[in-house]
């Protein structure tokens, strides 16, 4: 029996995916937006308190969280009951960050990355553990099914459709280092300084939807409507998949979602404002907006 533990989105994706592909028999101690990302991939599963999984299960398969300490005590738990853990890392950036809290360390048995380049920058930062390449389950569904979306008509030409897909840097930073502006610029100014030079993209602008990230409120984005003329959509109720396949582009700074849109064949741009830090995602077919802005209205 594996015991599975999840708070964030990004693990949860790769780990309910993998579940899914291998058909495995687990128990689940899960938080925050993982709840929703499992049920919609498994159903109803069977959920534990933290310290009633680590005794039930044979081992330990956990995502990762910025904010949360779940996983981190999973860790812990399972080095006093002798039970091997291996941690799923997502995304590309702030390995080490995730596994320290309250100026402790604690350390898995393994880690488990999804590509070559995810292997690449483990090894460099994380020499501490031995690390395992296993190919992201989520990717492989994401391919799988983006081509099983209806796209609507509305979405078919007569103008460029663009999916903006957020995330919440100020909470992060914090979290991550003590500072809001870590990153040199907030989430609010980044989306500002992309709908102010959207029109770099192309001037037929049929439709602009602003996707707050699974840990933001959907009506965090709201205000941008008021403060810019332009078709915005803010909070739509669909499925990450579902507005990447209605979309022409998939614009942000460096959230996992704008590789999603890598993966479905979109043109992804990132928009982190002048003097933020350089864009941490490392896939080269990403595109930098400041370099797509006329030098007249840069």
């Amino acid at each position: 029996m594996i015991g599975v533990v999840a708070h964030d989105a990004g693990g949860a994706e790769i780990i309910s995916s993998y579940i899914r592909r291998q058909r495995l028999n687990c128990v689940f101690c899960l938080e925050g937006a993982a709840v929703d990302v499992v049920a919609r991939k498994l159903g109803a599963v069977p959920l534990l308190p933290l310290e009633a999984l680590v005794e039930r299960c044979e081992w330990l398969l956990c995502g990762t969280s910025s904010r949360s300490d779940l996983e981190w005590r999973a860790i812990g738990l399972a080095r006093r009951a002798g039970k091997r853990c291996t941690v799923v890392l997502d995304h590309w950036v702030n390995y080490r960050q995730r596994f320290t809290r309250h100026g402790q360390w604690r350390w898995p048995d393994e880690v488990w990355v999804g590509d070559e380049i995810a292997a690449r920058i483990a090894r460099a930062t994380l020499p501490e553990l031995a690390q395992t390449l296993v190919p992201n389950a989520y990717f492989l569904d994401i391919q799988e099914e983006i081509k099983t979306i209806d796209v609507p008509l509305r979405a078919l030409g007569g103008g460029l459709n663009i999916l903006y897909v957020c995330e919440p840097l100020r909470d992060d930073g914090i979290a991550l280092y003590g500072d809001e502006r870590y990153w040199g610029y907030t989430e609010e100014e980044a989306l500002s300084y992309f709908l102010s030079n959207v029109r770099c993209l192309g001037d037929n602008l049929a439709r602009i939807v602003v996707r707050p990230h699974p840990k933001e409120p959907r009506d965090k984005y709201d205000w941008a409507t008021q403060q810019f003329d332009l078709p915005l959509v803010c909070g739509e109720t669909k499925t990450l998949l579902e507005q990447i396949a209605a979309c022409d582009i998939v614009a942000g700074c460096a959230t996992m979602a704008m590789v999603v849109g890598l993966l479905a064949g979109k043109r992804v741009v990132s928009c982190v404002p002048p003097n933020g830090k350089a864009v941490p995602l490392p896939q080269a077919d990403i595109e930098d907006m400041s370099l797509l802005i006329p030098p007249s209205r840069a």
